[in-house]
């Protein structure tokens, strides 16, 4: 049972669709065939942050930042890393880098937007 104001499933589809994108943009900057390597790139990042939704309990609370979404967006980024790298793909640290950003933005950026409207909403309503 979610204990916050935010329904549980739009905060898990806006975490999907963050390691979507990363991984959609990263296929057509550099592979080229995204219908061919689309599973074999997006599975390590998918199963870490449903992994880092399990340990955060991001059924609590979905949108918080902390510490909510710095736990999904950390166990992303190194479970992510970790499994591309124990299943054969590379690890660049230009590319260590370049998923800590990307995912930290959409990850923490949408939970950000709501905590700010949050915050004007109760705001407004206090005046």
């Amino acid at each position: 049972m979610s204990t916050s104001r935010t329904p549980v499933w739009p905060a898990a589809v806006a975490d999907a669709v963050a390691v979507l994108v990363f991984t959609v943009v990263g296929i057509t900057s550099h592979d080229g065939s995204l219908v061919a390597a689309l599973g074999r790139v997006v599975w390590p990042f998918a199963l870490a942050a449903a992994i880092g939704w399990a340990v955060a309990r991001a059924w609590r609370d979905p949108s918080r930042v902390w510490p909510t979404g710095v736990t999904i967006w950390a166990v992303t980024v190194l479970g992510g890393l970790a499994l591309r790298g124990l299943s054969g793909g590379g690890l660049a640290w230009s590319f260590a880098l370049v998923t800590a950003i990307f995912l930290a933005i959409t990850m923490l950026g949408w939970r950000g937007l709501v905590t700010g409207i949050r915050r004007g909403q109760a705001r407004a309503a206090e005046s």
